[in-house]
């Protein structure tokens, strides 16, 4: 696999380009949940004017009235030569993909395919939080398998959660996050032929969220779970929804591996009616036009980076922070600070800045915070100067 080039000369970097007084403009999650007095640098949405080719795209289509119901597979045709251009991957077919309303949605789909109710669930935690809900809500069993302290995939820990979860020969599946939220986490391609060989030996079948994937700091390879040997009897939810901040224009895809194409052509015909055809068509000029867009923001995500470690270690010291490979996210451990299972409490109720609580990401998030980095350095600077007033 190639890692993603970086950002084209002339592209701005779109994590400059707003004000505050102008995001708070916004009627989004992340804009309406708290009052104007907190900073919020929590929930999953970027501060970042739309990549132009989607903006024209979305425009072309709202003045033709082309606001009807999605067909066809551009969408799928724009992601497999982006994921040949970018991971060097040419195994995404485009023949095994099916349009889904987004990609949790498309994960209780897959999920749904491969397990029945009670059937057990496999999941690495910290982990986006909606794993737990979701999985919950469609009557499956949680199974466990903590992340290693070095944020990384335990191989023994998850043969384990395998060999709980197929007792007795029950259908078990393991939700797969790759690249890792919150941690940032990019699995490497002998971890994931690790992860499908103990799947084969078990019986596991492997849903990927693979959200993230374009999102991937400056000379790091992001490899598809599908690529892997093994891979084939995996399924796969992809969308540029993340990376291009589209999460407002709903739409993915869910992507199987050659062993897998029945299991996908078993999807109820009418979840392809639940994506948006505006989406389907922004995530699409995304995906075709929108690469230079993405590299100008690939850079200047590397660059809050490296300012958070440097702000953190003037301001916050005993803040323990990994830089992730990976995602838009920092997981900082705020454990060394004294202000008990859930920091983001404390630094919101004293400093007015919204993080994400550690504690909603399950095992090993107590004592932690995440920050979204997907904002201007100047909005990274401030919150980092409120978390340590809120020590004071």
């Amino acid at each position: 696999m190639t890692s993603n080039p970086q950002a084209a000369a002339g592209e701005p970097n779109p994590l400059r380009a707003l004000t505050l007084d102008r995001l708070r403009c916004r009627t989004s999650m992340k804009w309406r949940t708290y009052p104007e007095d907190v900073l919020p640098v929590w929930v999953a949405e970027m501060d970042v004017p739309l990549a132009g080719a989607v903006v024209r795209a979305v425009t072309d289509a709202l003045a033709l009235g082309d606001t009807g119901y999605p067909a066809g597979t551009a969408y799928a045709e724009a992601l497999a030569a982006f994921a040949e251009k970018r991971w060097g991957w040419d195994g995404l077919a485009v023949e095994r993909t099916r349009i889904v309303p987004d990609v949790m949605l498309g994960v209780v789909e897959m999920l749904r395919l491969v397990t029945g109710p009670g059937d057990p669930v496999v999941l690495n935690p910290p982990v986006y939080p909606p794993f737990f809900q979701f999985v919950a809500h469609m009557d499956r069993q949680v199974v466990e398998a903590p992340l290693g302290a070095d944020l990384r995939l335990d191989l023994g820990a998850l043969e384990d959660a395998f060999r709980r979860a197929a007792v007795g020969g029950r259908r078990a599946a393991y939700l797969l996050c790759s690249p890792h939220n919150p941690t940032g986490t990019v699995h490497t391609a002998a971890e994931l032929a690790a992860v499908a060989a103990l799947a084969e030996r078990y019986g596991v079948r492997i849903v990927a969220d693979e959200i993230h994937a374009p999102v991937v700091a400056a000379g790091t390879a992001f490899v598809p779970y599908l690529s892997v040997p093994g891979g084939e009897r995996g399924l796969s939810l992809m969308s540029a929804s993340k990376a291009w901040n589209l999460a407002g224009l709903k739409a993915a895809l869910a992507v199987a591996g050659p062993v897998s194409a029945a299991d996908l052509a078993r999807l109820p015909e009418e979840v392809g009616h639940g994506p948006s055809h505006v989406g389907v068509i922004a995530h699409t000029a995304a995906l075709r036009d929108g690469t230079a867009w993405l590299d100008a923001l690939l850079t200047g995500l590397d660059g809050n980076r490296r300012l958070l470690t440097g702000l953190l270690a003037e301001h916050l010291p005993a803040v323990a922070y990994r830089p992730g490979e990976a995602t838009y996210l920092a997981w900082l451990d705020c454990r060394e600070l004294g202000l008990g299972d859930d920091p983001a409490r404390v630094f919101l109720d004293r400093g007015r800045v919204a993080l994400s609580p550690g504690i909603d990401f399950g095992t090993g998030g107590a004592g932690h915070v995440r920050l979204n980095l997907a904002t201007s350095p100047e909005v990274i600077t401030e919150a980092v100067r409120r978390m340590a007033a809120a020590l004071g």
